[in-house]
């Protein structure tokens, strides 16, 4: 029989990373399915139990910030499944706020967590990966291509990783490794708890910026009223893992691929600024 080709996904806790994790077993996949605290585990665990794929789902922890833990868990992965075909890094923070706000140490643990946990993953697991021709997943953001109002530290990192990703495609291709980004629009899931201080309290610490601030979150409300649940979002994660030949950039969503292409099509940057300057009132 042949062996079950293996994934590893970082940030199985809850959202998209969770229904990644259950989704890709239900295709076929034996999944390492990681989060900074196992003790977290017991949403993951149900839906493992309750999609009927225990046996091909296997948590560990893996903390994107620590290079040492991101090094054991890929070591740990090959030596308990004997290959590593694919990596999906899904772990991640956002932080809401403009920066005299949130001051520059909030942008260094963005970027920590969302930039510099994908290049040490990718770098832990490349060798293994081109063993296997396999294939490097991000799940990015439309906050990846368009930079939006009170996102600053949140879509600097996200630019970070879709730079450092379209720069690495071709060269990982070279070896046989397929590179891939996921780019959700608004998704209704528990990381939207991760964007730190309360709105209200925001607002309150705002000064000069506390009408924009107000306006931005009357705005973004009406936004999320067209969330996409995490399971449609991680149907898309999936299928770019089960494609022959995936693309480099893919949306989630309608609402997604919209945004996209008036961002890359935005020579000037006027489009860009013209859709979200209404956010601020």
């Amino acid at each position: 029989m042949t062996a079950l080709r293996t994934v590893l996904i970082t940030g199985t806790s809850s959202g998209i990373g969770l229904a990644t994790a259950v989704q890709a077993a239900e295709a076929g996949w034996n999944v390492v399915a990681t989060l900074r605290d196992p003790g977290r585990a017991d949403a993951l665990r149900a839906a493992v139990e309750a999609a009927d794929v225990t046996d091909r789902v296997h948590v560990a922890r893996l903390d994107v910030t620590d290079p040492a833990s991101i090094k054991e868990a890929v070591a740990d992965a090959v030596a308990a499944h004997g290959h590593l075909d694919a990596v999906i890094n899904n772990a991640g923070v956002g932080r809401l706020g403009t920066v005299e706000q949130i001051g520059v140490e909030a942008f260094r643990s963005v970027l920590e967590t969302n930039f510099f946990g994908v290049v040490e993953l990718t770098l832990a697991a490349l060798p293994h990966l081109r063993a296997r021709s396999g294939r490097i997943i991000t799940v990015s953001s439309l906050g990846g291509i368009v930079g939006q109002p009170f996102n600053e530290a949140y879509c600097a990192a996200k630019f970070a990783v879709e730079g450092f990703l379209e720069s690495l495609a071709p060269v990982a291709a070279t070896t046989g490794v397929q590179v891939s980004v996921v780019e959700p629009g608004p998704v209704a899931s528990e990381f939207v708890a991760s964007l730190g201080p309360s709105v209200p309290g925001l607002i309150e610490n705002a000064g000069p910026y506390e009408a924009a601030f107000k306006a931005y979150a009357a705005a973004t409300e009406g936004l999320f009223e067209q969330a996409q649940s995490s399971a449609e979002a991680a149907a898309v994660v999936v299928e770019v893992l089960t494609a022959e030949k995936p693309a480099f950039r893919v949306q989630t969503s309608d609402l997604a691929r919209e945004l996209a292409g008036i961002k890359l099509s935005d020579v000037d940057g006027s489009a860009v600024q013209a859709f979200t300057t209404p956010w601020l009132g």
